[in-house]
């Protein structure tokens, strides 16, 4: 793609989330949700691939309805209350339909099936603005709904955390191992919006600082597939000593970076009297703590079969070790002592 086509088509995909982010009325919000929407499919089919063009054409006809619904649900709630703003939504049937189609767009349980397949074919840097970027507009949306109907948003985060765990289980490719976490964590996000509206943007924000340092290292190296986490050892010795940090503090693993929003949702939920609650979502997270697990494994003490010639590629062809990556990685690992800060500025 031309280097100007695509600055416009990204200076539209921010555009788009900005005029989301600054609505006040549904008509306002759907019509940066579109712009955002068709920005990116281009982006996604830029390639040329097969594969590209197949995930541009399912997350064109998935983003489709749900944006239909969301405009139906709003002109139906305008024709019953008179009112278009999104904080003046009274009636549960639009209210609920609006949290489900929100939902759909951004991937999560039971309406995931398309994320998995969908970032399967995309570039992993593509793949990270789907996972980021992407559920910023909507889940901005939810926000400012989390007070109308909690049992649909407690049950659609529930099932995620579930569903995100169980799903990634048995996955080999690292996109959809990372589609699968992406559902995990925005379950998380949705079972405490309810109580903490603030707890969950402090859990957004810690996902978002975890994930980018682990997309960039396997778009540095194009690690597409699990069986090729051993090769970092023989390429980058230092990465491939830091991804199981980064892995497991994805997991939520204390004392990395990612114990922080459980520690603080889990502790929230016991203030609160939610002990079933607590104790379900601490439970399921286990289950994506497994495959977190098993890719530091297979990165950290795993070797792929290899000859002496390609043994010490790294001595002979030294990579360095992008600033962006130094950065990011810093954060995603060593917040945990920051955690009283974090929490006073909560409350």
């Amino acid at each position: 793609m031309n280097p100007i086509t695509l600055s416009m088509f990204t200076t539209a995909l921010l555009s788009g989330t900005l005029i989301t982010l600054s609505s006040t009325n549904w008509l306002m919000a759907w019509m940066g949700l579109e712009i955002n929407t068709m920005a990116i499919i281009p982006i996604i089919a830029r390639k040329h691939h097969p594969r590209a063009t197949e995930a541009a054409t399912k997350y064109f006809l998935i983003q489709a309805p749900a944006a239909a619904t969301i405009l139906f649900c709003a002109i139906t709630n305008a024709w019953m209350t008179g009112q278009w703003e999104i904080n003046q939504m009274s009636t549960d049937l639009p209210i609920i339909l609006i949290l489900i189609s929100l939902a759909f767009k951004m991937g999560m349980a039971p309406v995931h099936s398309w994320l998995p397949d969908v970032l399967q074919g995309l570039d992993l840097m593509t793949g990270l603005v789907l996972s980021t970027w992407q559920k910023l507009a909507p889940f901005y949306l939810i926000l400012q709904l989390h007070s109308t109907h909690s049992l649909t948003l407690i049950l659609l985060g529930t099932m995620s955390i579930l569903v995100g765990g169980w799903g990634g289980l048995n996955q080999t490719q690292t996109r959809k191992i990372l589609a699968y976490s992406s559902i995990t964590h925005m379950g998380w996000m949705l079972v405490i919006l309810q109580f903490s509206p603030e707890l969950t943007l402090m859990t957004f924000t810690l996902y978002v600082t975890m994930t980018l340092p682990v997309f960039m290292i396997l778009h540095q190296n194009n690690t597409l597939s699990i069986n090729k986490l051993p090769i970092l050892a023989t390429h980058t010795p230092t990465i491939s000593a830091l991804i199981p940090l980064l892995l497991l503090s994805l997991g939520g693993l204390p004392p990395l970076t990612g114990f922080i929003p459980k520690w603080l949702i889990i502790q929230k939920m016991s203030h609160l009297g939610l002990f079933g609650l607590a104790t379900i979502t601490a439970l399921s997270g286990l289950f994506s703590l497994y495959f977190y697990l098993r890719l530091s494994y297979i990165s950290s003490i795993t070797m792929s079969p290899s000859s002496n010639l390609t043994t010490a590629t790294w001595r002979l062809t030294p990579n360095s070790i992008p600033l962006g990556l130094k950065t990011t990685i810093v954060p995603s690992m060593m917040l945990l002592p920051l955690t009283p800060m974090i929490n006073s500025l909560l409350l």
